[in-house]
């Protein structure tokens, strides 16, 4: 059985490590090495068949330049990106296969289209919170998980999320915008990840909820998400491609 070669960038973090030990569990893929803050990815990018980057926001303009020499496609799970990244993955799966995501558990991935369908079809009148934990270690917020699921939300109301997104709350705020998305982020303790999506309509309540009890389940999605990159037409995806949700 042929193997396909998975190199990480951000190898010494908690999800390279736990990418690493998921791909020495397997016996269809194997580690291609890995680098942190100062490696060379060019270097990996020429030896792997796909790279996963769980690394930071700053490093990524380099390794999609690595990627693209070299025809190397990538997952990307690194969150905190701003706009200018977003032009920048853009830019360069014209040239190679890359998925990005906030999230790779394929639970959340199915959360979302979930999230997604109930937006387009409760209504305006049924407001939409989304609230999530992390460890205390973590420095973005809201999460990635979050922005995802708060765009799933806007992708089925036909909105912008940046337009309608509410957080930060604290002091006379007024009431609540209508048709507004909000986000609340708790930090504490070790938790991996814990996700809600409230639906609050009149006189009733939905709630939909992802709770992440290891963080092997985000490696697990982001092996099986490489192994479905490897080798694939350029273009920009997600995990949703992946799960063909």
């Amino acid at each position: 059985m042929s193997s396909t070669a998975i190199g990480i960038i951000g190898s010494a973090g908690r999800m390279g490590q736990a990418i690493a030990q998921t791909i020495a569990r397997r016996d269809d893929v194997t580690l291609a090495g890995g680098i942190d803050h100062g490696g060379n990815a060019s270097s990996l990018a020429q030896t792997a068949d796909v790279l996963v980057d769980f690394s930071s926001p700053e490093a990524l303009e380099d390794t999609l330049d690595a990627c693209v020499a070299s025809g190397t496609p990538i997952l990307i799970g690194t969150t905190g990106l701003q706009e200018r990244h977003h032009y920048l993955i853009d830019d360069a799966a014209r040239e190679i296969a890359i998925i990005q995501t906030g999230n790779t558990s394929l639970g959340v991935t199915m959360l979302a289209a979930l999230v997604r369908d109930a937006a387009e079809r409760l209504g305006d009148d049924w407001d939409i919170e989304i609230l999530e934990m992390h460890h205390r270690h973590k420095v973005d917020a809201p999460s990635g998980t979050a922005r995802l699921l708060g765009e799933a939300a806007a992708q089925g109301r036909q909105v912008d999320l940046d337009i309608v997104t509410e957080g930060g709350r604290t002091g006379i705020t007024g009431p609540r915008k209508d048709g507004a998305i909000g986000f609340a982020s708790l930090r504490g303790g070790s938790v991996a990840g814990d996700h809600r999506v409230i639906f609050a309509g009149p006189q009733e309540r939905i709630e939909l909820a992802h709770y992440a009890e290891d963080r092997g389940i985000f490696a697990k999605g982001a092996v099986r998400g490489a192994l479905w990159l490897a080798g694939h037409a350029p273009g920009r995806f997600d995990m949703a491609n992946v799960l063909g949700i």
